[in-house]
């Protein structure tokens, strides 16, 4: 085994990287590691951008001590931290920063205190921590490096060799201290991720060339059974932050689909479209480089165009702040679909982008809070995995921020139709609180696999239903699971249903149905509006 007894500020630099990249070859199987089917696994791509971050800051470590390098991909990680996965992983460097603070170069003994002290701050920087997650897995790697860093031969590559294999180990455990991993046949997510991480450092460390080393780690399941029924989920309309790549391929004997097959599992938004001489293709990808390369192996490649998604991003949030109106109080709201954000705006609020499968970083929503004029900021994740990232903004800004936990959409809703600017912060966020527990959320979609859970057998790509977080139906057609999660509830003392709609084909679905509701419950407002939401066929609130 290769020897390494230190590690420079460059080389963790260097480190970082590659594990970066090793992720980038894998998110999208551990995205595809949700306990739910629903085709928007995000936790992948959650780490894989906070994860980039860590990598745009650590170049601008002012030298290159070990403490410095680590410092600045711990600020990194911080503000881009996405998803609650992505803010556990900046509490994981900020402790690697804190346990190697000072040092010039880090020993085998300094990294293994660094990731006790990583494990520290992970568990200290959740409320209520939960086993047979990510923080299982980094306490549990960190005490196999504190065990190897003892032996009197150990090194750097021998503690991290220690550390992958516990991590492994670690993640494959997670469905015996998570009942819902188990019914569900998955590892955590989270913690499939982090291990990924690993992996890739200590391939960087042995110079990856060893064997074992295949070009994907393998997703861990407790039952291999399971495996074949956790396909990638990757929905057709799926849009996270990526490059967004447009180019053209002249060459002979082109064959369309086949390069549309090639490129099927390399991106999102692909489009494919020419003949045997000129292919036309739009793809949004991790990998820009990688698709071009394949490109220019088939023909000569033409009108080239490469736009960084996260830029544009920035730039919606500028155009909200020449929109914005001037008020004492401004609502931050993040938001997916076109017709939602205009509900939301509408109503008041400067719009974020974001929610499942691209979540807003503390960085985006750090930039939506510092372009407001006003000095207090209510901000609306309405969605658990953004909370966390939410929640970070607080201590970075010398704004007053208050974070409403709003999980859902219908909960923002009706939280933002109770904010008043004649009353003050504390009133607002006691009165918003108080609306959003009021309404009761449901969700439609498809099911990205076959998994059996509590009493609902689901079949791929069949309707399910969600009420307020929970799966509670399944049915043949989307208007069909919307009716059975609806039939759960007493209707006798609702005012109002609300049916956020996806698109035109899902309006036409629903023209027999709100017919029927209608005569069913003749003194309850059915009202229908087009939400644009990605994934979702129908978001529904009930008052």
């Amino acid at each position: 085994m290769r020897q390494v007894n230190s590690l420079s500020g460059q080389e963790l630099r260097d480190m970082i990287m590659a594990a970066t990249e090793w992720l980038e070859k894998n998110a999208s199987e551990v995205d595809a590691l949700n306990v739910f089917p629903v085709p928007d696994g995000d936790t992948g791509t959650n780490m894989l951008l906070t994860m980039r971050s860590t990598l745009e800051e650590a170049y601008r470590a002012p030298d290159h001590s070990t403490a410095a390098v680590a410092e600045s991909i711990a600020r990194g990680a911080l503000m881009g931290a996405r998803g609650n996965s992505g803010v556990i992983l900046s509490q994981i460097w900020h402790g690697l920063a804190k346990g190697m603070a000072g040092k010039d170069t880090c020993t085998g003994k300094d990294l293994a205190g660094a990731l006790l002290q990583a494990s520290t701050e992970a568990y200290n920087g959740i409320a209520n921590p939960v086993e047979g997650t990510i923080l299982t897995v980094i306490r549990e790697a960190a005490s196999a490096a504190n065990d190897e860093a003892n032996s009197e031969s150990a090194n750097i590559v021998s503690i991290m060799d220690a550390v992958v294999n516990t991590a492994r180990e670690s993640v494959a455990n997670t469905p015996n201290l998570l009942p819902v991993l188990r019914e569900a046949g998955v590892v955590d997510a989270g913690g499939q991720g982090l291990y990924t991480i690993l992996e890739g450092s200590l391939r960087y460390l042995k110079g990856g060339t060893e064997e074992s080393q295949a070009s994907k780690p393998g997703i861990i399941i407790s039952d291999a059974a399971q495996l074949a029924k956790t396909p990638q989920m990757i929905a057709a309309d799926e849009n996270p932050y990526g490059y967004c790549t447009c180019f053209i391929i002249k060459g002979k004997e082109l064959d369309p689909e086949k390069l549309k097959r090639r490129l099927k599992k390399k991106g999102e938004s692909l489009i494919v479209v020419g003949d045997s001489s000129t292919i036309r293709v739009h793809i949004h990808t991790l990998d820009p480089g990688g698709i071009i390369r394949l490109a220019t192996s088939l023909g000569t490649v033409h009108q080239v165009s490469i736009q960084n998604m996260d830029e544009q991003h920035e730039g919606f949030v500028e155009m909200q702040k020449e929109r914005m109106v001037v008020a004492d109080m401004i609502v931050v709201a993040v938001v997916s679909g076109d017709g939602l954000a205009d509900v939301f705006t509408s109503l008041g609020a400067v719009v974020v982008p974001g929610g499942r499968t691209m979540n807003p970083s503390t960085k985006d929503l750090l930039q939506a809070v510092k372009s407001v004029a006003s000095d207090k900021i209510i901000i609306l994740p309405n969605n658990k995995n953004v909370i966390p990232a939410a929640r970070q903004v607080r201590s970075l800004t010398d704004k007053t921020v208050k974070v409403l936990a709003t999980t859902t959409i219908p909960q923002g809703i009706a939280a933002l139709l109770a904010f008043n600017t004649e009353v003050d912060l504390d009133s607002n966020v006691a009165a918003m609180k108080k609306a959003q527990s009021a309404v009761r959320s449901i969700a439609i979609t498809q099911a990205a696999r076959s998994v059996r859970l509590a009493s609902l057998q689901i079949k791929k790509k069949q309707f399910i239903g969600f009420l307020d977080g929970d799966l509670v139906a399944a049915g043949d057609s989307a208007t069909r699971a919307l009716n059975e999660v609806l039939a759960k509830l007493d209707l006798s003392d609702v005012e109002i249903v609300t049916i956020y709609y996806r698109g035109d084909e899902e309006r036409v679905e629903l023209g027999s149905f709100t017919t029927e509701f209608r005569e069913q419950y003749p003194n309850l407002q059915v009202e229908l509006v087009r939400g644009g939401q990605p994934h979702y066929h129908y978001i529904a609130s009930v008052e």
